[in-house]
Formats: C-alpha cells, sequence, structure tokens
C-alpha cells in the first residue's frame, strides 16, 4: 500500500497517524472519535485543559465541529483558508472533550498542504491537526524526527520531506464583535487586521 492508502486504514482503526502540514508535521486521529482523540492526547502528554486543534476540509465539514461561525470568522476563512490560520470558534456539543479542553470553543483550519488535504478528504471527516511532539520538545519537521518521538505507537507516517519548520499557524479566537490572538505565527496578523476591518483584533 501507499502512504496514503495506509494513513487512511490506520484512521480507520482508530489509530493516531503522523502527516505533513504547511509548516510542521502533524499528529492526526478522526476527530469525532473519542477513543481516537483520547490516544493522541496520550501520545501528546497532553493536559486535559489544553485543546486540540483540527483541519477539515471545507466549510461544509466546519459546521460538524462548531455551533456557528461568527461574521467575522467568514470574513477570515474566505480570505485565508486554506492556510496556515486557526480559527477558535464556538464548539459544537458533545465533541470529544480533549478537542476542546473542556471549554467551548474548538480550532479548525483548512491546510493548505495537499497531503493534508487528501486525507481528510478521503476520510470525509475533520482530523487532528497538533504538531507531532510530545509537550515540551521540538515540533517535526521530518519522519525521522517523528518516529524518534513515536515509534510504533503511530499507526501509519506519511512522508511529506522535510518541511520548512519556522512558524506554526496564527491562532485566533473570533467572537461576533472581536477577535483576539491567541497565538501569533504564520499569518500576520497586519493581514487579519485589513480583513477584519471594524471588527478589533486584540493581541
Amino acid at each position: 500500500m501507499t502512504d496514503h492508502e495506509t494513513a487512511l486504514a490506520a484512521l480507520a482503526r482508530d489509530e493516531p497517524i503522523v502527516f505533513p502540514t504547511e509548516t510542521f508535521y502533524g499528529l492526526g486521529a478522526r476527530a469525532l472519535r473519542a477513543s481516537a482523540v483520547d490516544a493522541v492526547a496520550k501520545l501528546k502528554g497532553r493536559d486535559a485543559d489544553k485543546p486540540i486543534a483540527l483541519i477539515v476540509r471545507d466549510v461544509a465539514m466546519l459546521m460538524r465541529v462548531v455551533a456557528r461561525v461568527p461574521a467575522p470568522a467568514e470574513r477570515l476563512i474566505a480570505r485565508f483558508w486554506p492556510g496556515p490560520l486557526t480559527l477558535v470558534l464556538p464548539a459544537r456539543a458533545g465533541l470529544p472533550a480533549p478537542l476542546t479542553g473542556g471549554g467551548e470553543w474548538i480550532g479548525v483550519r483548512v491546510s493548505s498542504h495537499p497531503i493534508a488535504q487528501a486525507l481528510v478528504a478521503a476520510l470525509d471527516e475533520p482530523i487532528t491537526a497538533t504538531s507531532a511532539n510530545p509537550g515540551g520538545a521540538e515540533p517535526a519537521i521530518d519522519l525521522a524526527a517523528a518516529r524518534d518521538y513515536f515509534g510504533a505507537r503511530v499507526g501509519a507516517y506519511v512522508d511529506g520531506g522535510t518541511l520548512a519548520g519556522g512558524l506554526g499557524s496564527t491562532v485566533v479566537l473570533v467572537a461576533d464583535d472581536a477577535a483576539r490572538v491567541i497565538r501569533r505565527g504564520a499569518t500576520p496578523i497586519d493581514a487579519l487586521e485589513q480583513v477584519l476591518g471594524a471588527t478589533p483584533i486584540h493581541t
């Protein structure tokens, strides 16, 4: 089987995979399956209150994990997706707890990496997109680093070569009347401000 087929088979078994994104390798699993998300949280050594972001295929898939999309977020989606911008939006009820960290918000983006896009499209479900490293370690930019971290505890490794690294995705919480930068990243804040216009963005 190809890397792609092996990864889809692992995801179908609710096993986590390592796959490439725009900046770092990600640790992916079926985001709507509690056991699969729990496996990712365990691999990361993640605190229960620290949420896990997702990748979706498009806005239609986004609506499977969010309760609604505030108007300022619609403008950001139209301009910056696909790309390294994670929007933190009101979460739909009933999602696996590690995705929201026990809160009411969920971080989501559409990746511009063709392999990440293809996996989500073929699976037809959102997948987790937290960086492929244990908590406190450097995110992996190649498969060798990811294998050193996780070894056989991951169901499949999808080779995307050596990635750019640098800054991860910019993370922005978006409400109806304002936005707040949670993490600066690859999408510049001034570019967000231009699109948001009169909607204030707090940094």
